[in-house]
């Protein structure tokens, strides 16, 4: 395989990607592009509504697909448009989230439904300018959005398909920028969406973070990490993992807000529902998180309701 370095200066530290040029380019293509006709079934990819498209995002943010497969059709189901959701309550967008946790998310993709309402004609904007000025979408989600719902020739990367470009096109770790630089020299501009879906399959189920499929993988006989023996430390390793969710505010917040969809807790019972019976000050603490995140509403008596 042919490389050519990619234009641009690189911060200090990082290293210089690479992409493939002409024949070697229109060939990662092709094998790449094999894998988009055995994608995994996932509900999302067979609509290009980009409302339904912006939900599956939203909630893919820290969340495996199994899991929001099992809760998204029932979402659009309840909300299936940006107007249906900027009219209900925040508290019934929580309920209609479900357990999927980070229930900061369903607030945002509320606050973004009402500002898509408010100032797009309840259609949810086709400009990654405009897509990042809506609450919980970042550069990311807005790429996915352009991608996935209006097929723009764009490139998506998240830990997945930054894993296949440090490991297969550099064989060195690159920075963000950097990434995203080599990742959009790769999209084929009329297969914007096959390509995509096929990287983001490609680092899921081969190219994974432990054990990679190099067996089957597409790139492995032009893999740069292979190709050197795939020597350590490896150059798709992701930032150290976030901290142990197993007692943390994370989940006293979870607890607090799963027992909030069933209805009212009352103050007295708030410490056992976090599951802190005798830590009152943390307890304190995590409520009025809740409050100002939007995710629950204090009455007067220092019960707790979905807002």
């Amino acid at each position: 395989v042919s490389w050519v370095a990619v234009a641009g200066a690189v911060p200090s530290g990082a290293v210089s990607g690479a992409v493939p040029s002409g024949a070697a380019l229109r060939r990662m293509r092709r094998q790449v592009l094999e894998l988009a006709d055995g994608l995994r079934p996932l509900p999302w990819r067979d609509t290009r509504d980009p409302w339904a498209v912006l939900v599956s995002e939203v909630m893919l943010q820290q969340t495996q697909a199994a899991r929001v497969a099992e809760v998204w059709p029932g979402f659009l189901s309840r909300l299936p448009t940006p107007a249906a959701c900027a009219a209900s309550a925040p508290g019934d967008v929580l309920v209609a989230w479900g357990g999927l946790g980070y229930n900061r998310r369903a607030v945002q993709l509320h606050r973004a439904a009402c500002v898509v309402t408010e100032r797009h004609g309840a259609m949810v904007p086709a400009d990654r300018v405009e897509l990042q000025t809506l609450p919980g979408v970042g550069p990311y989600t807005a790429r996915a959005v352009l991608v996935f719902a209006f097929e723009q020739p764009a490139a998506v990367v998240d830990t997945n398909v930054r894993r296949v470009l440090c490991r297969a096109v550099a064989g060195a770790p690159m920075t963000p920028a950097t990434v995203q630089r080599v990742a959009d020299k790769l999209v084929p501009p009329a297969d914007a969406w096959r390509w995509n879906q096929a990287m983001l399959e490609l680092g899921a189920t081969i190219c994974t973070a432990r054990a990679p499929r190099c067996g089957s993988c597409p790139l492995a006989s032009g893999c740069r990490w292979a190709g050197a023996g795939m020597p350590q430390p490896d150059p798709g390793r992701s930032s150290p993992a976030q901290g142990r969710f197993a007692g943390s505010d994370r989940q006293g917040r979870g607890r607090i807000v799963a027992a909030l969809r069933s209805g009212p807790v009352p103050a007295v019972a708030l410490a056992e529902v976090a599951g802190w019976p005798d830590d009152e000050g943390r307890v304190v603490r995590v409520v009025v998180g809740l409050v100002a995140d939007g995710l629950a509403v204090r009455g007067v008596d220092g019960s707790l309701r979905l807002p």
